[in-house]
Protein backbone atom coordinates (compact mmCIF):
# COMPACT_ATOMS: atom_id res chain seq x y z
CA UNK A 1 0.00 0.00 0.00
CA UNK A 2 1.67 3.16 -1.51
CA UNK A 3 1.65 6.66 0.54
CA UNK A 4 -0.34 7.84 -2.27
CA UNK A 5 -2.87 5.32 -1.79
CA UNK A 6 -3.65 5.94 1.25
CA UNK A 7 -3.99 9.50 1.16
CA UNK A 8 -6.70 9.31 -2.24
CA UNK A 9 -8.11 6.87 0.38
CA UNK A 10 -8.64 9.50 2.88
CA UNK A 11 -9.77 11.71 -0.01
CA UNK A 12 -7.74 14.55 1.00
CA UNK A 13 -7.00 17.88 -1.50
CA UNK A 14 -3.61 18.46 -2.99
CA UNK A 15 -2.49 20.67 -0.36
CA UNK A 16 -3.47 18.24 2.13
CA UNK A 17 -1.70 15.61 0.48
CA UNK A 18 1.76 17.73 0.79
CA UNK A 19 1.17 18.92 4.28
CA UNK A 20 0.11 15.09 5.17
CA UNK A 21 3.55 13.83 3.10
CA UNK A 22 5.71 16.55 4.93
CA UNK A 23 4.04 15.85 8.43
CA UNK A 24 4.77 12.06 7.58
CA UNK A 25 8.57 12.39 6.72
CA UNK A 26 9.45 14.41 9.73
CA UNK A 27 7.29 11.76 11.57
CA UNK A 28 9.54 8.81 10.12
CA UNK A 29 12.62 10.57 10.66
CA UNK A 30 11.68 10.23 14.36
CA UNK A 31 10.99 6.44 14.19
CA UNK A 32 14.00 5.56 12.14
CA UNK A 33 16.20 7.10 14.65
CA UNK A 34 14.89 4.81 17.28
CA UNK A 35 13.40 4.27 20.51
CA UNK A 36 12.64 7.95 22.59
CA UNK A 37 13.96 8.76 25.69
CA UNK A 38 10.54 8.39 28.23
CA UNK A 39 9.79 11.70 28.48
CA UNK A 40 6.54 11.30 30.72
CA UNK A 41 3.60 12.66 28.17
CA UNK A 42 5.36 12.04 25.26
CA UNK A 43 3.75 10.25 22.70
CA UNK A 44 1.22 8.71 24.82
CA UNK A 45 3.57 7.06 27.28
CA UNK A 46 3.22 8.76 30.63
CA UNK A 47 4.73 8.78 34.63
CA UNK A 48 1.68 7.32 36.46
CA UNK A 49 -1.74 5.68 35.69
CA UNK A 50 -3.56 8.52 36.43
CA UNK A 51 -1.87 11.07 33.96
CA UNK A 52 -2.38 8.55 31.26
CA UNK A 53 -6.34 8.37 32.11
CA UNK A 54 -6.82 11.96 32.37
CA UNK A 55 -5.11 12.51 29.41
CA UNK A 56 -7.29 9.42 27.82
CA UNK A 57 -10.34 11.63 28.85
CA UNK A 58 -9.55 14.88 27.68
CA UNK A 59 -8.76 13.04 24.03
CA UNK A 60 -11.89 10.78 24.16
CA UNK A 61 -14.08 14.49 24.86
CA UNK A 62 -12.46 15.78 21.92
CA UNK A 63 -12.78 12.86 19.73
CA UNK A 64 -16.99 12.80 20.23
CA UNK A 65 -17.45 15.64 18.38
CA UNK A 66 -15.14 14.59 15.49
CA UNK A 67 -16.63 13.55 12.18
CA UNK A 68 -16.56 9.90 11.16
CA UNK A 69 -14.86 10.65 8.25
CA UNK A 70 -12.05 12.54 10.26
CA UNK A 71 -12.20 8.83 12.75
CA UNK A 72 -11.52 7.09 9.53
CA UNK A 73 -8.46 9.39 8.37
CA UNK A 74 -7.42 8.56 11.65
CA UNK A 75 -7.53 4.77 11.67
CA UNK A 76 -6.20 5.00 8.44
CA UNK A 77 -3.06 6.88 8.98
CA UNK A 78 -2.99 4.23 12.30
CA UNK A 79 -3.18 0.84 9.35
CA UNK A 80 -0.24 2.85 7.38
CA UNK A 81 1.86 3.77 10.22
CA UNK A 82 2.22 0.03 11.31
CA UNK A 83 2.54 -1.42 7.51
CA UNK A 84 5.26 1.47 7.29
CA UNK A 85 6.72 0.00 10.66
CA UNK A 86 6.14 -3.77 10.26
CA UNK A 87 10.15 -5.42 10.12
CA UNK A 88 11.16 -2.78 13.11
CA UNK A 89 8.33 -3.24 15.35
CA UNK A 90 8.50 -7.10 14.73
CA UNK A 91 12.75 -7.66 14.99
CA UNK A 92 11.90 -4.97 18.45
CA UNK A 93 9.08 -7.83 19.75
CA UNK A 94 11.29 -11.29 18.95
CA UNK A 95 14.81 -8.93 20.65
CA UNK A 96 12.75 -8.33 23.81
CA UNK A 97 10.91 -10.92 24.48
CA UNK A 98 12.62 -13.76 23.19
CA UNK A 99 9.17 -15.03 21.76
CA UNK A 100 8.21 -16.48 17.94
CA UNK A 101 9.68 -15.54 14.98
CA UNK A 102 10.17 -12.12 13.24
CA UNK A 103 9.05 -13.44 9.58
CA UNK A 104 5.79 -14.46 11.85
CA UNK A 105 5.37 -11.57 13.49
CA UNK A 106 5.73 -9.63 10.77
CA UNK A 107 2.69 -11.25 9.08
CA UNK A 108 0.85 -10.47 12.48
CA UNK A 109 1.23 -7.13 12.30
CA UNK A 110 -0.19 -7.07 8.63
CA UNK A 111 -3.38 -9.34 9.72
CA UNK A 112 -3.66 -6.64 12.55
CA UNK A 113 -3.14 -3.54 10.27
CA UNK A 114 -5.00 -4.92 7.25
CA UNK A 115 -7.52 -7.08 8.80
CA UNK A 116 -9.12 -5.46 12.18
CA UNK A 117 -12.34 -3.77 11.28
CA UNK A 118 -12.71 0.06 11.82
CA UNK A 119 -15.58 2.47 11.51
CA UNK A 120 -17.49 0.23 9.58
CA UNK A 121 -18.44 -1.90 12.53
CA UNK A 122 -20.07 0.21 14.16
CA UNK A 123 -22.89 1.50 11.31
CA UNK A 124 -26.28 1.86 12.92
CA UNK A 125 -29.56 -0.26 12.25
CA UNK A 126 -32.45 1.58 11.26
CA UNK A 127 -36.46 -0.13 11.46
CA UNK A 128 -39.06 1.48 10.62
CA UNK A 129 -43.07 0.06 10.50
CA UNK A 130 -46.38 1.35 11.36
CA UNK A 131 -45.40 3.09 14.54
CA UNK A 132 -42.81 5.45 13.35
CA UNK A 133 -38.88 4.84 12.99
CA UNK A 134 -36.29 3.59 15.51
CA UNK A 135 -32.62 4.32 15.11
CA UNK A 136 -29.85 1.80 17.19
CA UNK A 137 -26.83 3.48 17.22
CA UNK A 138 -23.37 1.63 18.32
CA UNK A 139 -22.05 4.49 21.22
CA UNK A 140 -18.57 4.25 22.69
CA UNK A 141 -18.32 3.36 26.41
CA UNK A 142 -15.81 5.68 26.97
CA UNK A 143 -12.06 5.36 28.53
CA UNK A 144 -10.84 1.54 28.14
CA UNK A 145 -8.28 0.31 30.61
CA UNK A 146 -6.60 -2.59 28.45
CA UNK A 147 -3.99 -5.18 29.82
CA UNK A 148 -1.99 -6.96 27.42
CA UNK A 149 0.60 -9.93 26.76
CA UNK A 150 3.64 -10.74 26.66
CA UNK A 151 3.12 -13.37 24.19
CA UNK A 152 1.96 -10.93 21.12
CA UNK A 153 2.57 -7.34 22.08
CA UNK A 154 2.87 -5.48 18.97
CA UNK A 155 -0.35 -7.36 17.56
CA UNK A 156 -3.03 -7.21 20.46
CA UNK A 157 -1.93 -3.20 20.69
CA UNK A 158 -2.70 -2.46 16.93
CA UNK A 159 -6.04 -4.51 17.20
CA UNK A 160 -7.14 -3.03 20.10
CA UNK A 161 -6.37 0.49 19.10
CA UNK A 162 -7.91 -0.12 15.98
CA UNK A 163 -11.44 -1.55 17.32
CA UNK A 164 -11.65 0.80 20.01
CA UNK A 165 -10.31 3.80 18.68
CA UNK A 166 -12.99 2.99 15.44
CA UNK A 167 -15.83 2.90 18.14
CA UNK A 168 -14.81 6.12 19.57
CA UNK A 169 -13.44 5.38 22.80
CA UNK A 170 -9.74 6.11 24.37
CA UNK A 171 -8.04 3.57 25.35
CA UNK A 172 -4.80 3.11 28.33
CA UNK A 173 -2.52 0.26 28.05
CA UNK A 174 -0.54 -1.63 30.47
CA UNK A 175 1.41 -4.03 28.90
CA UNK A 176 3.28 -7.11 30.30
CA UNK A 177 6.37 -5.45 31.79
CA UNK A 178 8.47 -7.85 30.27
CA UNK A 179 7.37 -6.40 26.94
CA UNK A 180 7.72 -3.19 28.06
CA UNK A 181 9.70 -1.65 24.90
CA UNK A 182 8.10 -3.14 22.20
CA UNK A 183 4.98 -2.14 23.62
CA UNK A 184 6.49 1.67 24.13
CA UNK A 185 7.37 1.78 20.74
CA UNK A 186 4.06 0.22 19.31
CA UNK A 187 1.83 3.15 21.36
CA UNK A 188 4.45 6.09 20.41
CA UNK A 189 3.91 5.06 16.78
CA UNK A 190 -0.11 4.84 16.80
CA UNK A 191 0.16 7.79 18.73
CA UNK A 192 2.20 9.78 16.30
CA UNK A 193 -0.59 8.73 13.33
CA UNK A 194 -3.32 9.98 15.74
CA UNK A 195 -1.66 12.95 15.79
CA UNK A 196 -0.70 13.11 12.33
CA UNK A 197 -3.98 12.33 11.03
CA UNK A 198 -5.41 15.52 13.39
CA UNK A 199 -6.69 13.37 16.36
CA UNK A 200 -6.15 14.00 20.13
CA UNK A 201 -3.23 13.65 21.87
CA UNK A 202 -3.67 11.09 24.23
CA UNK A 203 -5.86 9.28 22.66
CA UNK A 204 -3.94 6.00 23.25
CA UNK A 205 -1.42 5.50 25.98
CA UNK A 206 0.36 4.04 28.48
CA UNK A 207 2.44 4.16 31.77
CA UNK A 208 5.79 4.63 31.37
CA UNK A 209 6.87 1.67 33.76
CA UNK A 210 3.84 -0.96 33.74
CA UNK A 211 4.37 -3.55 36.34
CA UNK A 212 1.93 -5.25 38.45
CA UNK A 213 1.14 -2.28 40.92
CA UNK A 214 0.25 0.19 37.77
CA UNK A 215 -2.03 -2.87 36.61
CA UNK A 216 -4.20 -2.84 39.86
CA UNK A 217 -4.27 0.83 39.41
CA UNK A 218 -5.78 0.66 36.34
CA UNK A 219 -8.32 -1.92 37.13
CA UNK A 220 -8.99 -0.03 40.36
CA UNK A 221 -9.31 3.70 38.51
CA UNK A 222 -13.01 5.20 38.70
CA UNK A 223 -12.61 7.02 35.20
CA UNK A 224 -12.11 3.66 33.29
CA UNK A 225 -15.54 2.29 32.40
CA UNK A 226 -14.44 -0.64 30.58
CA UNK A 227 -11.50 -3.12 31.47
CA UNK A 228 -10.14 -5.36 28.27
CA UNK A 229 -7.92 -8.38 29.28
CA UNK A 230 -6.22 -10.41 26.45
CA UNK A 231 -3.45 -13.19 28.87
CA UNK A 232 -3.76 -16.19 30.95
CA UNK A 233 -6.58 -17.10 33.26
CA UNK A 234 -5.27 -14.97 36.17
CA UNK A 235 -5.24 -11.72 34.55
CA UNK A 236 -9.03 -12.40 33.04
CA UNK A 237 -9.96 -13.23 36.92
CA UNK A 238 -8.95 -9.85 38.20
CA UNK A 239 -10.73 -7.43 35.45
CA UNK A 240 -13.93 -9.98 36.62
CA UNK A 241 -13.34 -9.33 39.63
CA UNK A 242 -13.12 -5.55 39.55
CA UNK A 243 -16.55 -4.95 39.39
CA UNK A 244 -16.46 -3.13 36.22
CA UNK A 245 -17.49 -4.12 32.84
CA UNK A 246 -14.95 -6.51 31.57
CA UNK A 247 -13.72 -8.45 28.75
CA UNK A 248 -11.67 -11.29 29.00
CA UNK A 249 -9.79 -13.33 26.48
CA UNK A 250 -8.14 -16.51 28.55
CA UNK A 251 -5.75 -19.29 27.58
CA UNK A 252 -6.87 -22.08 25.18
CA UNK A 253 -5.40 -25.70 24.80
CA UNK A 254 -6.77 -26.30 21.25
CA UNK A 255 -7.22 -29.71 19.62
CA UNK A 256 -6.83 -30.68 16.44
CA UNK A 257 -8.86 -33.91 15.78
CA UNK A 258 -8.07 -35.71 12.09
CA UNK A 259 -10.53 -38.72 11.02
CA UNK A 260 -10.09 -41.23 8.89
CA UNK A 261 -12.10 -39.54 5.73
CA UNK A 262 -9.55 -36.71 5.99
CA UNK A 263 -7.43 -35.37 3.25
CA UNK A 264 -4.27 -36.47 5.40
CA UNK A 265 -1.63 -34.64 3.27
CA UNK A 266 -3.31 -31.52 3.45
CA UNK A 267 -3.80 -32.16 7.00
CA UNK A 268 -0.40 -32.63 7.84
CA UNK A 269 0.80 -29.25 6.02
CA UNK A 270 -2.31 -27.29 7.69
CA UNK A 271 -0.65 -29.30 11.39
CA UNK A 272 2.67 -27.88 10.45
CA UNK A 273 2.09 -24.64 9.14
CA UNK A 274 -0.32 -24.11 12.63
CA UNK A 275 1.68 -25.24 15.28
CA UNK A 276 4.46 -23.74 13.96
CA UNK A 277 3.93 -20.31 13.22
CA UNK A 278 5.37 -17.68 15.67
CA UNK A 279 6.52 -21.12 17.41
CA UNK A 280 3.30 -22.01 18.60
CA UNK A 281 3.07 -18.94 21.21
CA UNK A 282 -0.94 -17.88 19.83
CA UNK A 283 -2.96 -18.98 22.17
CA UNK A 284 -5.37 -20.34 18.52
CA UNK A 285 -2.31 -22.79 17.62
CA UNK A 286 -2.61 -26.44 17.53
CA UNK A 287 -1.67 -28.02 20.80
CA UNK A 288 -2.36 -31.60 20.42
CA UNK A 289 -2.95 -33.68 17.38
CA UNK A 290 -5.91 -36.60 17.87
CA UNK A 291 -5.49 -38.90 15.33
CA UNK A 292 -7.68 -42.34 14.32
CA UNK A 293 -5.60 -45.28 14.56
CA UNK A 294 -6.61 -45.86 11.10
CA UNK A 295 -4.75 -42.61 9.06
CA UNK A 296 -2.34 -42.20 12.14
CA UNK A 297 0.73 -43.59 10.08
CA UNK A 298 -0.05 -41.92 6.87
CA UNK A 299 -0.46 -38.58 9.19
CA UNK A 300 2.95 -38.93 10.57
CA UNK A 301 4.67 -39.86 7.77
CA UNK A 302 3.26 -36.79 5.40
CA UNK A 303 4.07 -34.71 8.34
CA UNK A 304 7.73 -35.98 8.21
CA UNK A 305 7.60 -35.43 4.29
CA UNK A 306 6.87 -31.30 4.68
CA UNK A 307 10.79 -31.22 5.47
CA UNK A 308 9.77 -29.09 8.06
CA UNK A 309 8.86 -31.33 10.90
CA UNK A 310 11.16 -33.77 13.19
CA UNK A 311 9.87 -37.09 14.50
CA UNK A 312 10.85 -37.59 18.21
CA UNK A 313 11.96 -41.10 19.26
CA UNK A 314 10.27 -42.78 22.35
CA UNK A 315 13.59 -42.39 23.80
CA UNK A 316 13.90 -38.44 22.93
CA UNK A 317 10.43 -37.61 23.40
CA UNK A 318 10.81 -38.30 27.41
CA UNK A 319 14.04 -36.06 27.15
CA UNK A 320 12.60 -33.58 25.50
CA UNK A 321 9.26 -34.02 27.55
CA UNK A 322 11.95 -33.60 31.16
CA UNK A 323 13.50 -30.72 29.52
CA UNK A 324 10.13 -28.48 28.74
CA UNK A 325 8.10 -29.75 32.38
CA UNK A 326 8.87 -29.50 35.31
CA UNK A 327 7.33 -30.46 38.27
CA UNK A 328 4.03 -30.56 36.02
CA UNK A 329 4.30 -27.02 35.14
CA UNK A 330 5.29 -25.68 31.61
CA UNK A 331 9.01 -24.64 32.15
CA UNK A 332 8.95 -20.87 30.58
CA UNK A 333 12.41 -21.28 29.14
CA UNK A 334 11.20 -22.63 26.37
CA UNK A 335 7.87 -21.11 25.40
CA UNK A 336 7.92 -19.38 22.27
CA UNK A 337 11.80 -20.78 21.21
CA UNK A 338 12.87 -22.20 18.06
CA UNK A 339 12.80 -26.01 17.67
CA UNK A 340 16.46 -25.59 17.11
CA UNK A 341 16.84 -24.67 20.52
CA UNK A 342 14.47 -26.81 22.51
CA UNK A 343 16.33 -30.09 20.75
CA UNK A 344 19.52 -28.90 20.90
CA UNK A 345 19.53 -28.94 24.77
CA UNK A 346 18.68 -32.41 24.59
CA UNK A 347 21.44 -33.33 21.95
CA UNK A 348 19.66 -33.68 18.88
CA UNK A 349 20.66 -31.00 15.89
CA UNK A 350 18.28 -30.44 13.14
CA UNK A 351 18.63 -28.09 10.12
CA UNK A 352 16.99 -24.19 9.94
CA UNK A 353 14.33 -25.60 7.80
CA UNK A 354 12.74 -27.52 10.71
CA UNK A 355 9.95 -25.87 12.81
CA UNK A 356 8.29 -28.63 14.69
CA UNK A 357 8.85 -31.45 17.00
CA UNK A 358 6.50 -34.28 16.82
CA UNK A 359 6.23 -37.31 18.85
CA UNK A 360 3.32 -40.46 19.48
CA UNK A 361 2.19 -39.66 22.90
CA UNK A 362 -0.21 -41.79 24.87
CA UNK A 363 -3.35 -39.66 26.26
CA UNK A 364 -2.41 -38.62 29.69
CA UNK A 365 1.01 -37.09 28.21
CA UNK A 366 1.61 -34.01 29.91
CA UNK A 367 1.73 -32.57 26.53
CA UNK A 368 -1.62 -32.93 25.94
CA UNK A 369 -3.11 -31.44 28.89
CA UNK A 370 -1.30 -28.35 29.38
CA UNK A 371 -0.92 -25.29 27.20
CA UNK A 372 2.57 -25.70 26.16
CA UNK A 373 3.13 -22.80 23.89
CA UNK A 374 6.20 -23.98 21.84
CA UNK A 375 7.14 -26.19 18.78
CA UNK A 376 6.86 -29.51 20.12
CA UNK A 377 3.59 -31.60 19.09
CA UNK A 378 2.16 -34.67 21.07
CA UNK A 379 0.26 -36.97 18.64
CA UNK A 380 -2.34 -39.33 20.45
CA UNK A 381 -4.24 -42.47 18.48
CA UNK A 382 -7.54 -42.98 18.96
CA UNK A 383 -9.84 -45.91 17.83
CA UNK A 384 -12.31 -44.00 16.26
CA UNK A 385 -13.93 -40.57 15.95
CA UNK A 386 -16.44 -40.59 18.77
CA UNK A 387 -13.46 -41.49 21.10
CA UNK A 388 -11.44 -39.13 19.39
CA UNK A 389 -14.16 -36.13 19.76
CA UNK A 390 -14.35 -36.84 23.80
CA UNK A 391 -10.71 -36.66 24.67
CA UNK A 392 -10.64 -33.55 22.75
CA UNK A 393 -13.39 -32.23 24.65
CA UNK A 394 -11.43 -33.63 27.88
CA UNK A 395 -8.35 -32.02 27.05
CA UNK A 396 -9.79 -28.63 25.86
CA UNK A 397 -10.88 -27.84 29.12
CA UNK A 398 -13.75 -26.02 28.91
CA UNK A 399 -11.78 -22.93 27.77
CA UNK A 400 -14.32 -22.46 25.18
CA UNK A 401 -11.28 -21.04 23.21
CA UNK A 402 -10.18 -23.00 19.48
CA UNK A 403 -10.88 -26.38 17.69
CA UNK A 404 -9.68 -27.64 14.61
CA UNK A 405 -10.91 -30.81 12.77
CA UNK A 406 -9.79 -32.53 9.31
CA UNK A 407 -12.40 -34.66 7.71
CA UNK A 408 -14.60 -34.46 4.71
CA UNK A 409 -17.56 -35.88 6.93
CA UNK A 410 -19.92 -33.11 7.71
CA UNK A 411 -21.60 -35.28 10.44
CA UNK A 412 -18.45 -35.75 12.19
CA UNK A 413 -17.67 -32.39 11.98
CA UNK A 414 -20.89 -31.11 13.33
CA UNK A 415 -20.90 -33.59 16.12
CA UNK A 416 -17.49 -32.41 17.21
CA UNK A 417 -17.96 -28.76 16.79
CA UNK A 418 -21.32 -29.14 18.84
CA UNK A 419 -19.31 -31.50 21.93
CA UNK A 420 -16.75 -28.90 21.87
CA UNK A 421 -18.66 -25.43 21.78
CA UNK A 422 -15.70 -23.38 21.35
CA UNK A 423 -15.64 -19.79 20.33
CA UNK A 424 -13.37 -20.85 16.96
CA UNK A 425 -14.00 -24.12 15.06
CA UNK A 426 -11.84 -24.73 12.07
CA UNK A 427 -11.91 -27.05 9.35
CA UNK A 428 -9.60 -28.17 6.86
CA UNK A 429 -7.19 -25.44 7.81
CA UNK A 430 -4.58 -24.19 9.83
CA UNK A 431 -5.59 -22.73 13.09
CA UNK A 432 -4.92 -19.67 11.94
CA UNK A 433 -7.21 -19.27 9.60
CA UNK A 434 -9.88 -19.15 12.54
CA UNK A 435 -8.43 -15.47 12.90
CA UNK A 436 -8.42 -14.01 9.37
CA UNK A 437 -5.49 -15.39 8.45
CA UNK A 438 -5.96 -17.49 4.66
CA UNK A 439 -9.81 -17.31 5.69
CA UNK A 440 -12.10 -15.25 5.60
CA UNK A 441 -13.63 -12.83 8.23
CA UNK A 442 -12.45 -10.13 10.54
CA UNK A 443 -9.32 -11.01 12.79
CA UNK A 444 -8.95 -10.23 16.31
CA UNK A 445 -6.38 -10.86 18.95
CA UNK A 446 -8.69 -10.30 22.33
CA UNK A 447 -10.90 -13.40 21.49
CA UNK A 448 -13.25 -13.07 24.38
CA UNK A 449 -14.40 -16.55 25.10
CA UNK A 450 -14.37 -16.12 28.53
CA UNK A 451 -17.48 -13.58 28.87
CA UNK A 452 -18.75 -14.21 25.43
CA UNK A 453 -18.18 -11.50 23.31
CA UNK A 454 -15.90 -13.98 20.87
CA UNK A 455 -13.70 -12.19 18.03
CA UNK A 456 -13.79 -8.61 19.43
CA UNK A 457 -13.88 -5.61 17.08
CA UNK A 458 -15.02 -2.30 17.28
CA UNK A 459 -19.08 -3.30 17.95
CA UNK A 460 -17.27 -4.98 20.65
CA UNK A 461 -16.41 -2.03 22.46
CA UNK A 462 -20.02 0.13 22.44
CA UNK A 463 -23.07 0.54 23.67
CA UNK A 464 -26.23 0.54 22.29
CA UNK A 465 -28.30 3.86 22.25
CA UNK A 466 -31.50 3.82 20.70
CA UNK A 467 -33.92 6.91 19.06
CA UNK A 468 -37.26 6.27 18.10
CA UNK A 469 -39.79 8.58 16.30
CA UNK A 470 -43.24 7.26 16.90
CA UNK A 471 -45.42 7.79 13.96
CA UNK A 472 -44.03 9.21 11.21
CA UNK A 473 -40.94 8.56 8.96
CA UNK A 474 -42.32 5.62 6.86
CA UNK A 475 -42.63 7.11 3.45
CA UNK A 476 -44.40 3.34 2.01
Amino acid sequence: MTKKTRMEDLGMNADGQQIATLVRKVLDQLVAEGPLSPVAGCDGIFATIDDAVEAAVAAQRKLLPMTLLKRKEIIANIRGHVLENNERIARLAVEETHLGRVEDKIRENILCAEKTPGVEDIQPVAISGDHGLMLLEYAPVGIIGALTPITNPTGTIINNAISMISAGNSVVFNCHPSARETSRQVVRLIHRAIVAAGGPAGLVGMVEEPTLDTARDLVAHPKINLLVATGGRAVVDVVLRSGKKAIGAGAGNPPCLVDETANIRRAAECIVNGASINNNIFCICEKEVIVVREVENALVKFIQETGRAYLLSDEESARVTKLVVNDGAINAKYIGKDVQIILRDVGINVDEACRLAIFRAPPDHPLVWKEQMMPVLPIVCVEGVQEGIELAVKVEKGNRHTAIMHSTNVENMTAFARAIQTTIFVKNAPCYAGIGLGGEGHTSFTIAGPTGEGLTSARTFTRQRRCVLSESFRII
